[in-house]
């Protein structure tokens, strides 16, 4: 029986303190390994560079506020040299156009460094899928940020039951938890995901869920 695979993990923080025990807890689990560690953006930028496209971490673990280049910058320039990365902001500063503005440069999620483990964890593991991760606290950082960003208040040509998936993924349901909570099949939510990415211009769920929050649909309750 093969071993199951294990995720790679960056950590880009300035602090080695911090670094060593974000190591020291995820060598914990043996779903992930770290595989590099990098002093700021910069530095993790150029390690990148230089590594082999097959060889880069599957997910980064990104502080936000950092020498020579920040978090944002950083992952902002990853994105371009490597989409398909997965980058996961680390940080202790909760402001609205913080948030917004690590979102929009590619992060798929923005994490309080005040999470407990598990909520970390579960963070890395829904980075891996693809899947935004957020407390209810960035959420809200996040809606109150792109409202100021924006007053666009048209439906974009949304029918009432893609506003409700589009609802669904910016909570960060998978396509058979959206399935089964509008009682429709999983492939009839792959069409719906489909054309709301068509009628709003965009290339991911993770957009989706961004242009939910810049819309102001989301995070309401």
């Amino acid at each position: 029986m093969s071993e199951a695979k294990q995720w790679r993990i960056m950590i880009v923080d300035d602090h080695d303190m911090v670094r060593a025990g974000l190591r020291t807890y995820l060598m914990l689990d043996p779903r992930f390994e770290v595989t590099a560690e990098a002093g700021n953006g910069g530095e993790a930028l150029e390690m990148l560079r230089q590594t082999a496209p097959e060889d880069r971490p599957d997910v980064i673990l990104m502080d936000l506020m950092m020498p020579v280049m920040d978090g944002v910058e950083a992952t902002r320039q990853i994105m371009t040299l490597d989409p398909g990365l997965r980058i996961v902001m680390l940080t202790s500063f909760l402001e609205d156009e913080k948030v917004v503005a690590a979102i929009e440069a590619g992060a798929v999620s923005y994490v309080l460094k005040t999470v407990s483990a598990e909520e970390l964890i579960y963070a890395l593991s829904g980075a891996v899928k693809g899947m935004p991760v957020m407390t209810s606290d960035v959420s809200q950082a996040l809606t109150r940020g792109l409202r100021l960003r924006t007053a666009q208040g048209d439906d974009e040509g949304l029918t009432e039951r893609e506003r409700e998936v589009l609802l669904l993924i910016a909570e960060g349901r998978s396509n058979k938890e959206i399935g089964d909570e509008l009682h429709i099949s999983i492939k009839t939510v792959k069409t719906h995901v489909s054309n709301l990415l068509m009628k709003c211009e965009l290339e991911d769920r993770t957009q989706l869920a961004v242009f939910a929050h810049r819309k102001g649909w989301a995070g309401k309750a």
